[in-house]
């Protein structure tokens, strides 16, 4: 399991991504260097409190988005899971499981 540095950077890397904020820019709006706010997203650095709430302020997310890893699983992974699952449900389960899955996939 990766270790919280390492979790919390690829999250807030995530974040500024999809947000289309380069990680130049990011680091120009928290007055700190480029290498400083790479170090930290690859999890090589932890940032104190204060910079953390400067990054939680420049993306525009709430403290707890920052902690939510639970998105960090590929697709492969998530399919393998449910499959270890799909064992220990019973039939009634396993029929609502399908009819969620066919309304998901009407959506």
């Amino acid at each position: 399991m990766k270790n919280l540095k390492t979790k919390l950077g690829k999250r807030i890397q995530e974040i500024r991504k999809s947000k289309n904020i380069t990680q130049e820019k990011l680091a120009e709006i928290l007055d700190m260097e480029t290498t400083n706010l790479s170090n930290i997203e690859r999890g090589k650095n932890f940032m104190t409190a204060d910079t953390l709430e400067k990054i939680i302020n420049a993306l525009g997310v709430k403290a707890k988005d920052l902690f939510d890893f639970g998105h960090i699983t590929t697709s492969s992974k998530l399919k393998e899971l449910i499959i270890d699952q799909l064992d220990t449900l019973s039939k009634n389960k396993l029929q609502y499981l399908y009819k969620t899955i066919q309304n998901l996939n009407e959506l």
